[in-house]
């Protein structure tokens, strides 16, 4: 099987298309840097003969409110034109979880339109709605930093390794489309300064990490369902301390 990723290049891309190849498909790792850019539409035509799956894991390089909307709007429309004429079979796209619960962000929206738009479009389609990665705690923590102290959010949150993550998208682009959305999140949920602490303890970061009614998750203000997954998610293998022990480089 012929299976695009575009945003090939990065975290999960990357790592997922590692897992496809491993399983026998022939994969095509897409990004501005191999030549196919969504977003201007250059190199997709070429990509996507032959193809029969599509993988979007890409990301807007800005998160500033315009920037990302038109991104995501732009982008999809042109993927989405270029799978009806090279007949593509399944379109996958990797979402977040609560995109519609955090109107005050300037990311989510985006990201909303971005799955309005495949729904109502030619592809059958599945929507992989992810919480956020092991791998960002450490910038969500420097986001809250506040004259040294790290204030967060006091809100439950359930984030997922990349690895996970990856072996999802893996296997549900190989799957028959389901034309719905689904969520994936990590097996374990507890209030998001817990998941700092332990990542400040085992970088050994003295710095104190408080949570804060009143503090703002990246300028939005959120609450327990802004960032955790409805009842019937599908949960990861991968508990954070675990993922702590075996990480070889924390950041």
């Amino acid at each position: 099987m012929k299976i695009v990723i575009i945003g090939g290049s990065g975290l999960i891309g990357s790592k997922t298309a590692e897992l496809l190849r491993a399983s026998g498909n022939e994969v095509l790792a897409a990004s501005p840097s191999s030549g196919v850019d969504a977003l201007t539409g250059k190199g997709l035509a070429e990509a996507l003969k032959g193809a029969q799956v599509v993988v979007d894991v890409s990301n807007s390089p800005s998160w500033e409110a315009t920037a990302v909307m038109q991104f995501f709007q732009t982008s999809t429309r042109n993927l989405l034109a270029a799978e009806a004429v090279a007949g593509v079979a399944h379109h996958v796209t990797l979402s977040v979880v609560g995109a519609e619960r955090q109107p005050g962000s300037g990311y989510m929206p985006a990201k909303v339109a971005q799955e309005s738009a495949i729904k109502i479009g030619p592809t059958p389609y599945t929507i992989i709605r992810a919480t956020q990665f092991f791998e960002f705690v450490g910038g969500i923590a420097e986001s809250g930093v506040v004259d040294g102290t790290v204030r967060l959010p006091a809100i439950q949150f359930q984030p997922i390794a990349a690895n996970d993550v990856a072996s999802a998208v893996a296997r549900i682009a190989v799957a028959a489309p389901l034309n719905t959305t689904i969520e994936i999140a990590g097996p374990e949920r507890k209030p998001m300064e817990q998941f700092v602490k332990l990542l400040f303890a085992a970088k050994m970061d003295q710095r104190p990490v408080i949570a804060d009614p009143q503090a703002l998750y990246f300028g939005a203000k959120v609450d327990d369902r802004s960032l955790t997954p409805d009842q019937g998610a599908q949960l990861g293998k991968t508990g954070f301390a675990d993922w702590l022990a075996q990480s070889s480089t924390i950041k």
